[in-house]
C-alpha cells in the first residue's frame, strides 16, 4: 500500500491500522503456542461426528435364532472386524462371573488408578484414588459405555488391563469365539483387537444364558452418576418391541456397531450389525433385520445352552496381585 501523496491524517490512520493488525497476529501465535491460564476451566463440547459420502467401514451382519440356534441372516459373518465398545460385553461377562462366584458384590468399592482416570471419553470422569462401586461400574458401562469404568473393572479383577485382556481372549476361546482377540477392556482403537459378527452373536447369547439375573442391566434406560443423567446409547430400547439389550460401539475404523437381543412372545433372536455408516443407518438396518427375521423364529427351545468347553481348572493370575485384587480368577469354571 502506497501512502505517497496522502494527507498526514490518512497516513496516521493507516499506520495505526497496520500496527493493530501486527499486534493481533502476534496474539494468535501466542495462543497457539501456550493456552491461557484459565484454559482448564473451559468445558469442552464434543461435537457429533459427521462423515462424508465416502465413509464406508467394512459391513457385516448376522441374526441368530436363540431357540433353535439357526442362522436366519448372514452377511460377511466370519470376516474380521474391530469390535469397538462391543468389547465391553466381554468385560461385563467377566465381571458378572466374579459376582456369581461371590468374589465381588454389587456394593464392592473398586479402586480408581491414574491410568483408569486418564482414559479418553466417553467416560464417567472418575477421580484418582477414589473408588467406584461395582453396580455403578456396570451401569456406567451399559449406558455411557464408560472407558474409565472398563479399566477400573479390569484392574480390580486381573491387576492390569493387559492381563485382563488375556483373560478375555481365553474366555472367548472357551465360549467358541475362535476369531476374537482382545487387547483392552474398553474397545478403544487397537489394531489387533478383532472379532466377527458370528462371535458377537455367540457372546450375546452366552451372556444371557449364563447370567440371566445380571443381564437385566443391559436394559437400563438411563443412569445418574454424581448428579449427571446418562442415557443408554442403545436407541432401540423402548422403541422397538421386544428389544432388551445389549450394546453399541463405534470407532472410526469399526463404524457403528450394535448387538441387539429381541424377545417377542416365545421367540428370541440375537442380531448383530457391524460397520454402519451412522447411528441412524445402523439402527434402521437393525430394525429391518428384526422385522424380517422375528416372524420365522422358532417358539420352542431346542438349541443347547452355550457352555465353556476349553479346560475345567481355575487359572491364577501372576500379576502385582498374584490372585487378583479380590481373590483367585476362575477363567474356566
Amino acid at each position: 500500500m502506497s501512502l505517497r501523496g496522502a494527507s498526514p491524517w490518512r497516513r496516521f490512520a493507516v499506520a495505526g491500522l497496520l500496527a493493530a493488525l501486527t499486534i493481533t497476529g502476534f496474539g494468535w501465535d501466542t495462543a497457539e503456542a501456550r493456552p491461557p491460564r484459565k484454559a482448564q476451566r473451559v468445558v469442552k463440547v464434543h461435537k457429533r461426528v459427521i462423515h462424508g459420502p465416502n465413509y464406508h467401514p467394512p459391513y457385516a451382519a448376522i441374526v441368530v435364532d436363540d431357540n433353535s440356534g439357526q442362522v436366519l441372516h448372514a452377511e460377511n459373518i466370519d470376516e474380521p472386524r474391530h469390535p469397538a465398545s462391543l468389547t465391553k460385553i466381554m468385560t461385563l461377562y467377566m465381571l458378572f462371573e466374579q459376582l456369581e462366584a461371590g468374589r465381588l458384590r454389587l456394593d464392592t468399592p473398586l479402586p480408581i488408578s491414574a491410568f483408569a482416570a486418564q482414559q479418553p471419553p466417553t467416560k464417567l470422569g472418575l477421580k484418582v484414588s477414589k473408588t467406584l462401586l461395582v453396580e455403578d461400574a456396570i451401569k456406567g458401562l451399559v449406558t455411557k459405555s464408560a472407558n474409565d469404568a472398563a479399566v477400573v473393572v479390569s484392574e480390580a479383577i486381573a491387576g492390569s488391563e493387559a492381563e485382563f485382556a488375556k483373560l478375555m481372549t481365553q474366555k472367548a476361546r472357551a465360549l467358541g469365539m475362535i476369531s476374537t482377540t482382545y487387547i483392552n477392556a474398553s474397545g478403544l482403537p487397537a489394531e489387533e483387537q478383532i472379532t466377527t459378527a458370528r462371535d458377537q452373536a455367540l457372546l450375546g447369547r452366552a451372556i444371557h444364558d449364563r447370567f440371566p439375573g445380571y443381564y437385566r442391566y443391559f436394559s437400563t434406560p438411563s443412569f445418574r452418576y454424581r448428579g449427571i443423567e446418562m442415557r443408554n446409547h442403545n436407541a432401540l430400547l423402548g422403541r422397538v418391541e421386544g428389544v432388551d439389550g445389549i450394546k453399541t460401539g463405534y470407532t472410526e475404523k469399526s463404524g457403528y456397531n450394535l448387538v441387539a437381543s429381541v424377545r417377542r412372545d416365545d421367540k428370541h433372536i440375537v442380531a448383530v450389525v457391524l460397520g454402519g455408516t451412522s447411528n441412524a443407518k445402523r439402527d434402521a438396518r437393525m430394525r429391518e433385520l428384526i422385522e424380517q427375521c422375528i416372524p420365522v423364529a422358532a417358539t420352542q427351545k431346542t438349541a443347547p445352552s452355550i457352555l465353556e468347553t476349553a479346560g475345567r481348572n481355575a487359572i491364577y493370575i501372576n500379576t502385582m496381585w498374584p490372585t487378583g485384587l479380590f481373590g483367585p480368577i476362575n477363567v474356566h469354571p
